[in-house]
């Protein structure tokens, strides 16, 4: 007995002994290990890798943009049963626990033992925190201890629900997702708190071999993870017997859901993404902004249709160019599936191959195995293109038009399928709030993924007739009045620096005598806008013009200006619009409204310098005690027309619609709209741009390497249409809005050969407005026509 108990006293001794010796080397190495540790308080200010996401002025997903898909939650937004099945599916005692499991350790020791090598980590949750935030992926001792320490640490700085938060936003989870609610989005195109048990399950299974256990490329092994994770949320006790069952019979429901973009303004994305990224650089696709746009998702939409049917209409009208290309056997499936499988679908234009051509209807197959009839309403418009200025005779039958194996492009309409082709013609779309210059809609051609040059901002090109309304405004600013008469007669220009003269003339080749402004400006007389250039000088005139927002470099200083030869972009020129339309007053266009963090905290906000019509032109109001905060502390756009010029203006571009070159836009059946048609030598480029007090767009309609539109397409056939399109949608429900009448405005009978006060009784006399100080003086009866507004010559009249 004594022999037993001194040999147990030198096994306790020799055991403890071998503890102190344990502790001592543990003491060794963490006083060791511990000064290269990583400050675990800088948990706190983790930033996540997340996407920058582009949205709607209505939180519309217009694009995402980064290499990692993340957006970050917060612990009370996550579903108790999915904190539960990571729980069970990584660490069962993570609440309960210090940081580190003893039986795990354990386990991984013995390994490490037998082995040589870490096979499982026995890492907890809090251990995988450390490992992702601040260690590498090496399975070493020292790696393994350095996690431990770090998990002790973490314990005492964090609380449990922000250390769960950390690790399910950080984890990769396969399929470019990283966290729990991409995933979700990812597998299953929702969020995290619409996901069924079995979902969360699923999502809960893929930590440990995102790739290996993926639902998408490895379904049965997902599954089979899935299942043994529902079976220890049950044996934990997390759920009951019938969710488990339930949960566990479910079928595979994962399936890879791309960015869930909501708004089609790809020309947008790319124009916010280039301007941030000159401010921050890479760091963009990480920092998980949130851009809030300008951009109004129903015009958006509405722009984008207006303008993808105007350029299909103008490329129906000049025939059919023929199929994209053809077979050179016969269509099997074989071969029609491996064909179009390499063909992309743009703005709705889907790629088919013809295998059969009836009488008066083709078949087709498109790229889903599907066969389409193409029924005879649907093709007959399809002549032969020929010229802009031609095509051939009127098909008979469906062989006139297609055979067996043409590529060709269908488009789906409300009766079915009908034949199409992307057409070569293009065109740009923007329009924008007057009062600030937001901008409401934008696209920069037919389709971004066929050509993603953005006309809109990008392309410089003539507005042709669309610039003489900054003409007739710089006019009427220097002493002329919408009832000033210049001669419509023909004139020769003679330069050294040309090789001829210039002899300038209207579109119809006709010269009208005597034309006063307003009809000049709504007949687009070309002779009458000259004569006026002239008349107040190109100094003069470009001075005054560039208050738009123009810039003078690009402003002609000879005659052409007053023709529109100035190379503009669309968004230039609608700009210049809005000062028409608002008053009076100049304004930028801007794109970005708002950018957040990805936790919804202000970044940056837009500050554009807005109309007020009872303040200075300065930045503060006039009367600022009589202002708000607000407004006192809002840019106040510069006014840079006198309110009385922009109210003519205004009043004289509505008889373009009421009676001039856009009578088309009378559709629209409103009083408050005002515009001004454009077409270039040799219909090169056809434009509207037309507005009311709340809303301005442009239409551009050309090809990008100058060529002519065909004799027959003008502003008013080639763009309006587009224009008039958006405009029912953008206004459909919107009171109309039109120009508030100044103070010093006077509205009197004249005669309208003269334009001078209507003698008594006058029968054809007209209604003209004018400032006040600028009424005709003498009637018309028995006079020689004493022309009021303006010096003009001999020359200018006859």
């Amino acid at each position: 007995m004594g022999v037993f108990l001194s040999l147990a006293k030198f096994l306790l001794k020799l055991a403890l002994a071998g503890f102190v010796l344990v502790l001592l080397a543990v003491a060794g190495v963490y006083y060791s290990l511990a000064p290269e540790l990583p400050e675990v308080d800088t948990l706190r200010e983790v930033q996540f890798q997340t996407p920058l996401r582009i949205y709607s002025s209505d939180s519309k997903l217009i694009a995402e943009f980064g290499e990692k898909r993340r957006t970050p939650v917060a612990y009370d937004s996550i579903p108790t049963d999915f904190v539960q099945a990571f729980q069970a599916a990584e660490d069962s005692r993570f609440f309960e626990h210090i940081g580190i499991d003893i039986k795990g350790l354990a386990r991984a020791a013995m390994q490490l033992a037998t082995s040589g090598q870490i096979q499982s980590g026995g890492s907890t949750i809090t251990m995988q925190v450390a490992k992702n935030f601040f260690l590498t992926r090496e399975r070493t001792f020292t790696r393994k201890f350095n996690e431990i320490l770090l998990a002790l640490r973490i314990e005492q700085e964090l609380t449990k629900e922000e250390i769960f938060e950390l690790y399910v936003n950080k984890i990769y989870l396969g399929q470019r997702a990283y966290g729990i609610e991409a995933a979700a989005n990812v597998y299953y195109g929702a969020s995290i708190d619409e996901l069924t048990l079995a979902q969360k399950a699923m999502i809960a299974g893929l930590p440990k071999a995102p790739s290996a256990d993926n639902p998408i490329s490895n379904p049965n092994r997902a599954l089979e993870r899935r299942n043994w994770i529902l079976q220890r949320m049950h044996g934990l006790g997390y759920i009951s017997d019938q969710d488990y069952e339930e949960a566990a019979a479910s079928p595979l429901t994962a399936r890879y859901h791309g960015a869930d973009i909501e708004l089609d303004a790809p020309y947008i994305a790319e124009m916010v993404r280039s301007e941030l990224f000159e401010q921050y650089g890479e760091n963009l696709y990480n920092d998980g902004f949130r851009v809030y746009t300008t951009i109004n998702s129903g015009m958006q939409e509405a722009a984008n249709r207006a303008l993808r049917d105007g350029l299909l209409a103008y490329s129906e009208r000049h025939g059919y160019r023929g199929p994209e290309s053809q077979l050179d056997t016969a269509p099997t499936p074989e071969l029609v599936a491996s064909t179009l499988a390499g063909m992309t679908s743009y703005a709705g234009l889907e790629p088919a191959i013809v295998t059969e051509v009836m009488d008066k209807s083709i078949r087709a197959s498109r790229r889903n195995g599907e066969e389409t009839v193409v029924e005879w309403p649907e093709l007959e418009w399809a002549r032969r293109y020929r010229s802009s200025n031609l095509v051939g005779p009127a098909p008979r039958t469906a062989t006139d038009i297609l055979s067996v194996g043409d590529v060709i492009r269908l488009q789906a309409t409300d009766n079915g399928w009908r034949l199409s082709q992307l057409p070569q013609v293009q065109g740009a779309f923007a329009a924008l709030k007057p009062n600030d210059g937001a901008i409401q809609a934008l696209a920069g051609g037919f389709n971004f993924n066929l050509n993603k040059f953005n006309r809109a901002t990008q392309a410089l090109r003539q507005p042709g007739s669309n610039f003489k309304p900054f003409v007739y405004a710089a006019a009427l600013e220097n002493g002329f009045t919408p009832a000033s008469l210049i001669n419509d007669a023909p004139v020769v220009f003679h330069d050294a620096s040309l090789e001829s003269s210039w002899r300038p003339e209207n579109y119809s080749r006709q010269f009208y005598g005597p034309t006063r402004l307003r009809e000049g400006l709504y007949k687009s007389r070309n002779l009458v806008s000259i004569r006026l250039l002239r008349a107040i000088g190109i100094e003069t005139a470009v001075d005054y013009i560039q208050g738009f927002g123009f810039d003078p470099e690009r402003l002609p200083r000879n005659l052409s200006l007053s023709l529109g030869t100035a190379d503009l972009t669309p968004l230039e020129i609608v700009t210049g619009y809005a000062a028409l339309a608002n008053g009076g007053y100049r304004v930028s266009p801007y794109l970005i409204q708002r950018i957040e963090d990805p936790y919804g905290n202000l970044i940056q906000e837009a500050r554009p310098a807005r109309v007020c019509e009872d303040c200075d032109t300065g930045t503060e109001p006039a009367d600022a005690a009589a202002q708000p905060t607000e407004a006192a502390a809002q840019p106040v756009a510069p006014r840079v027309m006198d309110p009385r010029t922009a109210y003519l203006m205004y009043n004289m571009l509505q008889d373009v619609i009421r009676q001039g070159t856009a009578t088309r836009a009378r559709v629209l059946e409103r009083g408050d709209l005002a515009g001004k048609t454009g077409t270039t030598n040799d219909q090169k480029d056809a434009w509207f741009t037309g507005f009311n007090r709340d809303l301005v767009a442009t239409t551009w309609v050309g090809f990008d390497q100058p060529q002519t539109l065909g004799r027959r397409e003008f502003g008013s056939t080639a763009a309006l249409p587009i224009w008039i399109d958006f405009m029912q949608s953008a206004l459909a429900d919107a009171p109309e809005n039109g120009p508030t009448q100044p103070d010093g405005i006077v509205r009197v009978k004249i005669d309208p050969s003269s334009g001078l006060l209507a003698y008594p009784g006058q029968n054809n006399a007209i209604f003209e407005v004018f400032r006040a100080e600028d009424v005709p003086t003498q009637p018309a009866h028995g006079t020689a026509g004493n022309r009021s507004g303006g010096a003009l010559t001999t020359d200018d009249i006859f």
